[in-house]
């Protein structure tokens, strides 16, 4: 448990309500022969006390550490106990609040939980700048929870080690290996709209994460591994559940404070829910390997496989060489695919679902893409060389991820002083988060914030903006690997889908921003429904 565990854990027990045994007398120290029963638990307490004063000690310098460095950042007003823990428990406002927060103090502010821990919340481009063009590691509180599952891949990974996997992973996403993704891509939203078909009768609105995030699901395992998921239409399968399971798990207990302890979530039911998914999912994923290792003994080559049939991501993993001929062990390997899993599933389904919605809430948008579309596919199928004539529907793609993030920040822990430019600096040590929904809420970067605007993203509009006020993918050299996989996919899905169906809000349901690790929605995302008629289709 790190240090900032610690904090949360120390704060937790401030809280808690005292038993008998912990308000007893102490007992003197006795000698430290003929010790009986009393005596020994007199050396108990006072050990148990002398461990608990060298811990507030350590907490105590640690909060005088982080109140210097946080003091030329001014922030909103804390509680002595809470800090600012209390403005954000359970009313699923955060990002909202932040944005609020943003406003009052530009470039960047405080925010801290139980006056122990903090974060310095950056909600400007040139902040942001400042931060992502160095190569400071992920901090351990936003990604130790899903470490687990998805070992310590690229996303979590730092120094030399992440270095050597990006250079390695980086040809597994080249316009060549995902130019054939696009056909399975297509296969999978087919399968989506054929499912909305059916339920279009019932005149029930769709909750779309929940289909999008299948589909997804069963995109990436196409892609990731050639398997036959069929996850959309049976999610029964034990594998499917326990992806499904440890998506919803790591969310749960990033927002559920006693979870945040190691051993209370490991003796909880949800803890032995999640060992019990990630037990299913590991094996599964050696499994794939095992079996995929066998299959390409002869094959070492990708050009040679490449003539019998398409990449996918694990062969390019598997015959990845660095120059001294090093490849990735077996471990590597799993974490690589796994992590490959949550980022092109999670976050990729949260993109699209958000793409619909604003669709749905700005029909004079939706029906210009869906004539820019209608010109460009004229009823077929959607294909690799058709993705780069949207240019409207690329703009509508963009408008709505500034507004809805699919990833709503990103944290940093610093592992160099930085001086920003304005002149106030952070030592090293300090965890800093990039709000990426607040930048883009940012009244002194975006004329009218909320109004939903595609022709911000004209090229006209986009040459002279900040290059870091946009950053639904990161920036710098630990931006997203995978973010021409993940356009491409919200291209085929917003295209096919509005081919083929009309989108319409649905009154009273208006979603509700919730931040996790992707961006949902606490009461889901609904729309209505309506095929388009083939004859007014075609009459157009």
């Amino acid at each position: 448990m790190n240090l900032s565990d610690q904090c949360r854990l120390f704060l937790l027990l401030l809280t808690a309500p005292c038993s008998r045994a912990q308000v007893a007398p102490v007992m003197s120290p006795p000698v430290l022969y003929g010790l009986g029963v009393p005596d020994l638990w007199s050396w108990v307490l006072w050990l148990g006390l002398l461990y608990v004063l060298v811990k507030a000690s350590k907490l105590y310098l640690t909060w005088r550490q982080l109140d210097k460095a946080l003091r030329p950042f001014e922030g909103p007003k804390r509680h002595w106990l809470y800090g600012n823990a209390h403005e954000f428990s359970g009313n699923g406002k955060f990002l909202d609040t932040i944005a609020g927060y943003a406003e009052e103090y530009p470039y960047a502010f405080p925010i801290w939980l139980g006056n122990l821990f903090a974060w310095l919340i950056i909600c400007h481009p040139e902040y942001a700048k400042a931060v992502l063009s160095r190569q400071d590691p992920k901090d351990n509180l936003g990604y130790y929870f899903i470490t687990p599952w998805i070992g310590k891949g690229l996303l979590v990974l730092s120094g030399q080690k992440w270095f050597h996997h990006r250079r390695l992973l980086t040809p597994g996403f080249h316009y060549d290996v995902l130019k054939p993704y696009v056909t399975l891509m297509s296969d999978c939203v087919t399968i989506m709209l054929d499912k909305w078909e059916r339920l279009i009768p019932d005149e029930n609105p769709v909750e779309l994460f929940h289909h999008v995030s299948l589909m997804t699901l069963d995109t990436i395992m196409k892609c990731a591994f050639s398997y036959q998921s069929n996850c959309q239409m049976d999610s029964e399968s034990a594998y499917i559940k326990a992806v499904y399971d440890l998506s919803y798990l790591v969310d749960f207990r990033f927002v559920c404070l006693p979870y945040h302890n190691d051993l209370i979530f490991h003796l909880s039911p949800h803890g032995y829910r999640f060992r019990r998914a990630l037990r299913i999912a590991h094996e599964h994923t050696d499994k794939v390997i095992k079996e995929r290792k066998q299959s390409l003994k002869e094959d070492t080559e990708l050009e040679k496989i490449q003539k019998k049939r398409h990449l996918d991501f694990l062969d390019i993993l598997l015959c990845a060489k660095d120059e001294n001929g090093q490849g990735l062990c077996d471990e590597d390997l799993r974490a690589e695919v796994d992590t490959f899993m949550f980022e092109g599933h999670d976050t990729t389904a949260s993109g699209i679902s958000w793409i619909l919605y604003c669709l749905a809430k700005y029909p004079e948008h939706q029906e210009k893409c869906r004539e820019e579309i209608r010109e460009v596919l004229e009823g077929r199928n959607i294909e690799w060389e058709d993705l780069g004539k949207l240019p409207y529907t690329t703009m509508c793609i963009k408008e709505s991820m500034r507004l809805y993030p699919p990833v709503p920040g990103v944290a940093r822990e610093l592992k160099e002083p930085i001086t920003f430019c304005d002149g106030r600096s952070l030592p090293k040590g300090v965890d800093v988060f990039i709000s990426i929904y607040s930048i883009n809420r940012c009244p002194s970067i975006w004329e009218n914030p909320e109004v939903f605007d595609p022709l911000r993203f004209s090229p006209e509009n986009t040459s002279h903006r900040h290059p870091h006020a946009f950053l639904p993918f990161s920036a710098g050299g630990r931006n997203c690997i995978g973010q021409n996989f993940a356009m491409n996919e919200m291209k085929v899905a917003v295209a096919l889908t509005l081919q083929r169906y009309e989108l319409h809000t649905v009154p009273g349901k208006e979603p509700l921003v919730l931040a996790q690790l992707v961006l949902r929605a606490l009461n889901g995302i609904h729309v209505h429904l309506k095929k388009i008629n083939c004859a007014k289709k075609k009459k157009n």
